[in-house]
């Protein structure tokens, strides 16, 4: 393992990140661990409210279904995605703000995949579960984060009460 940063650095690469979006541990579940503004990673062993999340293209654009949910401070959630679409969608979780950066941080960086316990990505025709335990209470919001797929209106509200 020790190689592996020569080998990188032979080949130009890093293995620290670059673009600010790794260090925000705000979004993007950079920090795996972390509690944010917006929960934490559900526990698999605790179940919780099954809420299922249709991403798909339509003749307007782009768009989650349902578009909004409600949840309560404290609950967690078992999104059941479905990618019922042609196209790779994903399902990020985050506050407006947070989604918004990193939306414009993968505009300059397409190939960037998430796989964090806040965000999900989908190829078509496939479906997929993500846990998540809302502890604050607020307004924060769901966005596929692939880029013009959140200009297009894939994008979603959750209302913690």
């Amino acid at each position: 393992m020790q190689a592996l940063p020569r080998i990188l650095a032979a080949m130009g690469l890093a293995l620290a990140p670059t673009s600010g979006a790794w260090a925000d541990q705000g979004h993007a579940g950079h920090d795996h661990t972390a509690e944010v503004a917006y929960g934490r990673p559900g526990d698999p062993a605790k179940g919780g409210r099954v809420i299922q999340v249709v991403m798909k293209e339509t003749d307007r654009g782009m768009a989650f279904a349902p578009e909004r949910i409600e949840v309560a401070k404290g609950e967690q959630v078992q999104f059941v995605l479905r990618n019922g679409g042609e196209l790779d969608h994903e399902l990020v979780i985050g506050t407006v703000e947070a989604n918004r950066r990193h939306a414009e941080e993968m505009a300059s960086h397409s190939d960037m995949a998430h796989e964090d316990p806040n965000a999900k990505r989908l190829g078509p025709k496939t479906s997929g579960v993500l846990r998540w335990q809302f502890t604050q209470a607020g307004t924060f919001e769901y966005a596929c984060l692939i880029p013009g797929h959140r200009e297009a209106g894939m994008v979603g509200t959750v209302v913690v009460r």
